[in-house]
């Protein structure tokens, strides 16, 4: 009698969730990073024409940040207590909504200090929809992951933020060299958040489809039997606060150094050319994007804590290095924006996983949306101000080495993370 051979089953991803519920994440890191990336000439735009206005453009970004705790509490408790579904489509609605508002603004000359009041008012309807969607994605993808995939699975985060931040740089570049000076101030500026308002329609036509969580489901009721969650975040998981906040900060300050704060310093401090800097931006996006997989399947194999330990150390040793190659020169650039974007992956490939993986089910959206959100608004928020503001004291390699002391706390913290790789969510 022979015997039977049972073939191993293949795991196949869910590519239509999987986009779902990134796509939300994917188009407002693509309006925040246009932000920043276009700030000169918002700032001409918008703000009173006169030397500080770079600087304004800035301060109105770094504001906007301090919404995002309010909108990761109240978006957060609203996913543990209604859902991950109607949580996710109310975040990309606020989203669409102040992109296509920026995008049509009237101007400085048109309507005087109406038009900053404006922008601001649309910034913190991002800032609370960015709160609460970056703690609603991640516990989405977190809960949909097989316990052994769930590395796998959060990658696709950082892929769409990636990609939607690739697309981003990529607009910075042909809008430069396709359009004049003139037109660039005029008009051509509008043009990338006037589309992030129409990609906010197509991710809340995904979004529709997709099913709630079956551990909201389990959950639900225990959540909102649950009084005063923040409190009891820190009552009951105190450590798994301080760690959340002590790697966010160097995640943050990674982020919007490399994504953010560097463009308009190497174009305004270090007198590099706009296309070469938008063109090394965007091939080091593409790696980011490409390394973001195997990271995650590298997480779920060997673990997240010696990945997370390897990029703090790295980033500790090589920033202060890597901003003198910020000069005029696409190879000096290339190399800047290759070498960080690529180690950032090892903590971005992973993030939604570890962060799931830190509080049980009926806390999960509030405690990664206020904790997260309040780490991001200290340090991230504040980056590209801080950055530029160092640099007309002639001071900006200071700002690197702030970098570095931020990845030898995280590297700290990290020693104390349990490994989690394969663990059953609470």
């Amino acid at each position: 009698m022979s015997e039977q051979v049972t073939e191993p089953v293949v795991h196949r991803l869910p590519i239509r969730k999987l986009v779902a519920a990134s796509i939300g994440n994917a188009i407002e890191w693509y309006d925040w990073t246009v932000y920043a990336t276009f700030s000169t000439y918002i700032a001409n735009a918008l703000f009173a024409p006169d030397s500080k206005s770079l600087i304004a453009t800035f301060a109105t970004y770094a504001l906007a940040f301090f919404f995002r705790p309010l909108g990761g509490l109240l978006l957060g408790r609203f996913a543990d207590v209604q859902g991950r579904k109607p949580a996710m489509i109310l975040t990309i609605l606020l989203m669409a909504g102040g992109s296509l508002a920026i995008g049509l603004l009237p101007t400085f000359a048109a309507v005087g200090w109406l038009a900053p009041v404006l922008l601001l008012i649309a910034r913190i309807a991002q800032g609370i929809s960015l709160g609460g969607e970056v703690s609603n994605a991640s516990a989405y993808l977190g809960e949909i992951a097989p316990n052994s995939r769930r590395g796998r699975y959060s990658a696709f985060f950082y892929i769409s933020t990636g990609t939607a931040v690739l697309i981003a740089s990529l607009l910075g570049y042909f809008l430069v060299r396709i359009l004049d000076k003139a037109e660039m101030a005029g008009y051509g500026w509008r043009i990338p958040f006037l589309l992030g308002g129409v990609l906010g329609l197509v991710g809340l036509w995904l979004r529709r489809t997709i099913d709630e969580t079956t551990h909201f489901e389990q959950s639900k009721d225990k959540a909102r039997e649950t009084r005063n969650p923040l409190w009891v975040t820190l009552r009951d998981h105190p450590k798994a606060v301080g760690q959340l906040v002590g790697y966010t900060m160097l995640s943050t300050l990674c982020y919007y150094t490399f994504f953010s704060a560097l463009t308009p310093f190497a174009i305004n401090s270090r007198k590099a050319t706009a296309d070469d800097v938008f063109l090394a931006l965007s091939i080091g996006t593409a790696l980011f994007v490409v390394l973001q997989y195997p990271m995650g399947a590298a997480a779920d194999r060997f673990g997240r804590k010696p990945q997370m330990l390897v990029w703090s150390a790295a980033i500790a040793l090589l920033i202060v290095p890597l901003s003198t190659l910020v000069r005029p020169g696409l190879g000096n650039l290339l190399v800047v924006f290759c070498v960080g974007l690529g180690l950032y992956t090892m903590i971005t490939s992973i993030a939604p996983a570890i962060m799931s993986e830190m509080f049980p089910t009926e806390l999960r959206g509030l405690g990664i949306g206020a904790w997260y959100n309040l780490t991001v608004a200290l340090f991230g928020g504040t980056a590209p101000l801080l950055i530029t503001w160092l640099a007309d004291l002639g001071a900006s390699t200071a700002f690197f080495w702030y970098v570095a002391g931020g990845a030898v706390i995280a590297f700290l913290v990290i020693l104390t993370l349990p490994e989690t790789k394969g663990m059953e969510l609470k």
